[in-house]
């Protein structure tokens, strides 16, 4: 089975998390952690803050790590490593993305999830 590696930010700002809605393929407009797939030779932390800037046009400063997920879709395996993070700059425009908010930790259950993200908000619950 084909093994995909990717990275996902949980962008916090004070009691809020930053998630993002899919704008295309199998799992459009459900809800995710912004990321992506780390490159060849790329660290995670160096990915992530990559992909944010690609995806979202945002700077971020990483926190800390909070968990690894793996996940097994029909077609592959999803390993994604997720950091807490912090937006230092930027300006939000969404390049992948059609849709994105804010919500409290309350709010994480009422989000319909990309498969992967829901062991991602359970995490983000528990932290």
């Amino acid at each position: 089975m084909k093994i995909i590696e990717v990275v996902a930010a949980i962008i916090k700002q004070q009691d809020k998390i930053f998630i993002t809605r899919r704008a295309y393929g199998d799992f459009a407009d459900m809800w995710e952690f912004p990321g992506g797939k780390i490159e060849s030779g790329e660290s995670q932390e160096v990915a992530l803050i990559r992909e944010i800037k690609e995806e979202l046009e945002l700077d971020i400063t990483l926190s800390k790590f909070l968990t690894t997920i793996d996940y097994d879709y029909p077609n592959f395996h999803l390993t994604m490593h997720c950091y807490i993070c912090e937006i230092c700059g930027g300006e939000l425009n969404l390049n992948a993305h059609n849709d994105a908010k804010w919500i409290t930790l309350d709010e994480l259950d009422n989000q319909l999830w990309v498969p992967a993200d829901i062991l991602v908000a359970n995490a983000v619950k528990n932290m």
